[in-house]
């Protein structure tokens, strides 16, 4: 049993190593940036839940409203309804990135 989970933890590895490469650059930077500011409370993953049960998956913000009607708020300062989360204010390069890496999930 034990190799058995050892066997599927490394083939989940692998799974998202290959997805990694699969990113174009500003995919990728905007993953970058997902990763370092956000993954503590969103899943930023193709699968999986969000650390903190409050915060959607980026998997599933698609399903809820168009990613990119996100850009205003990210260049303005993004804020939301629940505590905790800090605002954020993305460079317009920055905002493509992760707009683009949003939309890579999609």
């Amino acid at each position: 049993m034990k190799t058995l989970r050892l066997g599927l933890a490394f083939l989940a590895s692998v799974a998202a190593v290959d997805a990694a490469l699969a990113l174009t650059p500003s995919e990728q930077r905007g993953l970058v940036f997902a990763k370092t500011n956000c993954a503590q409370c969103h899943s930023i993953d193709p699968a999986g839940p969000s650390p903190l049960p409050l915060a959607p998956p980026f998997r599933d913000l698609h399903k809820r409203y168009p990613v990119e009607d996100l850009q205003e708020s990210l260049a303005e300062g993004i804020r939301t309804g629940h505590p905790g989360m800090p605002e954020f204010r993305l460079e317009p390069d920055q905002i493509g990135d992760f707009i683009a890496f949003l939309k890579s999930l999609e």
